[in-house]
């Protein structure tokens, strides 16, 4: 049995708000977050899932360090302050060169792609910002949060597109379980709703065109599912050693008890229609973790409310998971944020454990009638939850699935 690993700290900055407390409160209300966009005025698709802080708040909160800092990086930098105080953790105090900072992210900086192309076309290459390069570089998120926290161990930006943010907790686990570091602040940002990016998507067939009724659009697993609705935000954990852990008192909010990767290597954007690389990988986090497939009380899906997607999740459930465990899908509340998702929906599997309490799917009534899976729906379900396991798939066929237990 490998080790479990302690989660003794969260940071969320989501469209639902700041800190655990705002996007716990929001996933159980099971209401979307979803509003029309100024951003994306004039687009097909011009709604999406902000977070609500503007660029004066950020800076405010980061402080004078915050001009050199793209919106994810700046997200990213907050997520993992409130993680390390959550904590109970002092970067003033700690040993920093054994500290590690593992984030995520898919898309990087767009908005400072953008805006400094926007710069260079209208008013010429000596206005362009010196900054272009570090601030749009997909490893800033990792870097800052090292500089922010004085961390000196290991710092990595895994880009596994959407399952970026899980990704990076299943290689801080790795780090932490062979010696390299005591503490690992781990998690995913992104921040990436520009007008480019958000056309890629529509381009693709994978947004909602719910242009009518925005806070209906997505809608994990429903029979009507048309595609999902961008989001940003951030999501960090702390995580720690177990025995290092309860020795120096922390409180510890679930265990990381097993972590499972596979790549489909099959499609650039469509998920392998077998499923069995996914499927491989939720069951090798159950390995990891020394669970049997039916003490699987609970799954937080990856649930992205596209027809493809949906249908291969919900015919993975049923096949590897008869028992019908309880299935959530946070992205009908807070839409999809990419590389953070990962690390939202760890977050939010972790606070399921600690609260006994099972999100509803935002916008669903039933299932489609083909998915044989039970899905939490119009308010939340008391649980007692003993074990739960998190999806992340991701563009270029990336799968990762987190298997988290109760604390002791």
């Amino acid at each position: 049995m490998t080790p479990s690993v302690a989660i003794t700290g969260l940071g969320l900055i989501t469209p639902a708000g700041e800190g655990p407390g705002a996007t716990w409160e929001a996933v159980c209300r099971g209401v979307s977050t979803a509003a029309p966009d100024p951003a994306l005025a004039g687009l097909p698709v011009d709604f999406s899932c902000r977070v609500p802080l503007s660029r004066n708040d950020l800076d405010q909160r980061i402080g004078r360090t915050s001009w050199r800092m793209s919106r994810y990086t700046k997200l990213a930098v907050l997520a993992a302050r409130e993680a390390v105080h959550d904590a109970g953790l002092d970067p003033q105090t700690w040993n920093g060169d054994r500290v590690a900072v593992v984030i995520g992210c898919a898309l990087g900086a767009d908005d400072v792609h953008e805006e400094q192309d926007r710069r260079l076309q209208d008013l010429g290459p000596d206005m362009v910002s010196p900054l272009t390069i570090p601030m749009f570089l997909p490893n800033m998120g990792a870097g800052e949060v090292s500089i922010a926290l004085q961390a000196h161990g290991p710092s990595l930006a895994p880009n596994t597109a959407c399952a970026s943010g899980a990704t990076a907790i299943a290689v801080a686990r790795d780090l932490l379980l062979s010696g390299q570091c005591d503490v690992a602040v781990a998690g995913g940002a992104e921040a990436s709703l520009t007008r480019l990016t958000t056309t890629g998507f529509w381009r693709m067939g994978a947004l909602s065109q719910r242009t009518d009724s925005v806070t209906e659009a997505s809608r994990p697993f429903a029979p009507d599912r048309d595609g999902f609705v961008g989001g940003e935000g951030a999501g960090v954990l702390v995580l720690e050693r177990t025995q290092g852990a309860t020795a120096r008192g922390a409180r510890v909010r679930a265990l990381l008890a097993g972590c499972g990767s596979t790549t489909d290597a099959h499609h650039p954007t469509a998920p392998a229609p077998e499923g069995r690389r996914a499927e491989a990988a939720l069951r090798t986090a159950l390995a990891e973790a020394s669970l049997a497939v039916h003490e699987v009380d609970h799954v937080n899906a990856h649930g992205t409310s596209t027809p493809l997607n949906d249908a291969r999740e919900a015919a993975l459930i049923a096949h590897v998971l008869p028992h019908r465990p309880s299935v959530t899908a946070p992205k009908g509340v807070l839409g999809h944020s990419g590389g953070a998702a990962g690390a939202i929906e760890a977050a939010l599997t972790t606070l399921t454990i600690q609260h006994g309490t099972v999100p509803p799917i935002a916008n669903l009534q039933a299932p489609a009638p083909e998915f044989d899976i039970d899905c939490v729906t119009k308010q939340p379900r008391q649980q007692d939850v003993r074990v739960a396991v998190s999806h992340s798939f991701g563009f270029g066929g990336h799968n990762v699935v987190l298997a988290l237990t109760r604390a002791f």
